[in-house]
């Protein structure tokens, strides 16, 4: 009995370690209640199953992938040597080495495992349990991962309704809200936005029914509604929504705090849009401010800031001189965060040739030039392979 008391504890280090992200410490101790147990019950034993799982879900979080899925595909089998191919206690190691083999890119791969652990709720609880709800939903989502769209959409249709209609978790469940929201972001690729704006509303609307209309919870769904409304074209909807995210947390934070920048500068660029170009510009040298002091003059969110003010001053008319000082400072930044020959740095660098050359700059703009032709041919080529 103090044997088994002591392999728990152990297993218990192990996870804490693990949560601490003390990995190495928490390997070490998987290994030797593991080599414990193998010595004292054999290595097909139930009783490793445990400290295995612990041991695959730290390989694949420190990139041993291939290590990894050996461990789970061990724990399957011990499983299904010991309780039978059906017992529910397979669908966390068959959950856990399909979402590994969907990191690695590897969703063909994945799908089966996922609709096995369909197949098992189905027999255990039937087709209208929240838990079989779930795994639809699991299933959705490699199908999405597949590339097959349509198919997933319809499964995430189904999974919703199961759940919903199960009662099983509540309509406000994070969990819940982050499968409309997937469901919505879906919809919105295959260009039925339509369709995805209601599962957004949806959102907003059971937030505000939980929490209240002016919960800061709120905020990620107005922004998210306003995005959808901005990629039809539809600013004058897309601006009140962003007004309101606004309002709503300029009472819940302080007005220099960073948060505060992402739906301003959403506003900013929905403003640009609707040619209100000198509130537009208020708001973005205003993030720009915020960012600079709560991330640095050379990070990416100031180098964002940047490129949409470059945008706005360009139509307002700004000096030429002062708009490719910018430029430049978005260059710097570009390259220290995505490297000097990303496409972000390809866009950049045209637009700073161009203003170099209104500028009569001819030296500058020759070598800006030469390093532009480059990168175009080099993504010429890879687009021909």
């Amino acid at each position: 009995m103090m044997n088994l008391f002591m392999d728990s504890v152990l297993i218990h280090m192990g996870s804490m370690y693990s949560a601490l992200g003390k990995f190495e410490k928490s390997m070490h101790v998987y290994q030797r209640v593991i080599a414990t147990l193998e010595r004292k019950h054999g290595k097909g034993s139930a009783f490793l199953v445990s400290p295995l799982l612990g041991m695959a879900k730290i390989l694949g979080s420190i990139g041993k992938a291939t290590t990894a899925i050996e461990v789970y595909q061990r724990v399957i089998s011990i499983l299904e040597s010991s309780r039978g191919a059906e017992s529910k206690d397979l669908v966390v190691p068959l959950s856990g080495l399909g979402n590994l083999l969907i990191k690695e890119g590897r969703a063909t791969d994945a799908e089966s495992l996922f609709n096995r652990i369909l197949s098992i709720y189905k027999e255990s609880y039937g087709e209208y349990d929240g838990r079989f709800g779930m795994a639809l939903c699991s299933v959705a989502h490699v199908k999405c991962a597949t590339g097959n769209a349509e198919e997933a959409i319809n499964l995430y249709r189904k999974a919703l309704q199961v759940i919903k209609d199960a009662d099983y978790m509540a309509l406000d469940d994070s969990i819940m809200e982050r499968m409309r929201i997937d469901l919505a972001e879906l919809l919105h690729v295959v260009g039925r936005g339509n369709e995805g704006r209601e599962l957004l509303e949806e959102c907003l609307l059971i937030t505000e029914k939980y929490k209240g209309k002016d919960h800061p919870s709120s905020v990620t769904h107005l922004i998210n509604l306003a995005t959808s409304y901005s990629q039809s074209k539809n600013y004058v909807e897309a601006e009140r929504l962003l007004r309101t995210s606004l309002e709503i947390m300029m009472k819940s934070v302080r007005p220099d705090d960073s948060s505060i920048t992402f739906p301003m500068l959403h506003l900013a660029v929905t403003l640009y849009r609707l040619n209100q170009d000198e509130e537009a510009e208020q708001l973005a040298l205003e993030v720009l401010r915020i960012r600079e002091k709560a991330f640095g003059k050379d990070s990416l969110p100031v180098g964002e800031a940047l490129d949409c003010l470059v945008s706005i001053q360009t139509r307002l008319g700004k000096s030429e001189a002062e708009l490719l000082e910018l430029l430049k400072q978005v260059l710097k930044i570009q390259e220290k965060e995505f490297g000097y020959e990303s496409e972000e740095v390809m866009r950049t660098l045209k637009k700073i040739v161009f203003y170099l050359d209104k500028t009569g700059r001819k030296d500058e703009k020759f070598s800006m030039q030469k390093r532009l032709s480059v990168l175009r041919m080099k993504y010429k080529q890879m687009m021909q392979y």
